[in-house]
């Protein structure tokens, strides 16, 4: 998984290290590729991605933490008018 947020392989929230999903950051159509073009993806356990109360796709606090910090890190080699273009939103 390319990503540009997470190198290791356990949950990005709880640390888990088995049966792990990839999360697109920005999802839906075309969000899931560009995340998959751009690493704005994190690894996260059943529980933590879609089950729990603070699954990114339950709980929208959740969301916009882990799309804030993929721009964040995408502003650190790139323009934030680069983000907005390519996202057509700024999340901070």
């Amino acid at each position: 998984m390319k990503s540009i947020i997470q190198q290791s392989s356990c949950c990005y929230f709880c640390g888990a290290t088995q049966s792990l999903e990839e999360h697109h950051i920005f999802f839906g159509n075309p969000g899931r590729k560009i995340s998959e073009r751009n690493g704005f993806k994190v690894k996260l356990c059943p529980y933590c991605h879609r089950k729990g109360p603070k699954a990114p796709h339950r709980d929208r606090n959740s969301d916009l933490m882990l799309k804030r910090i993929a721009q964040r890190k995408y502003e650190e080699s790139h323009t934030r008018e680069e983000f907005m273009e390519l996202i057509g939103r700024n999340y901070l």
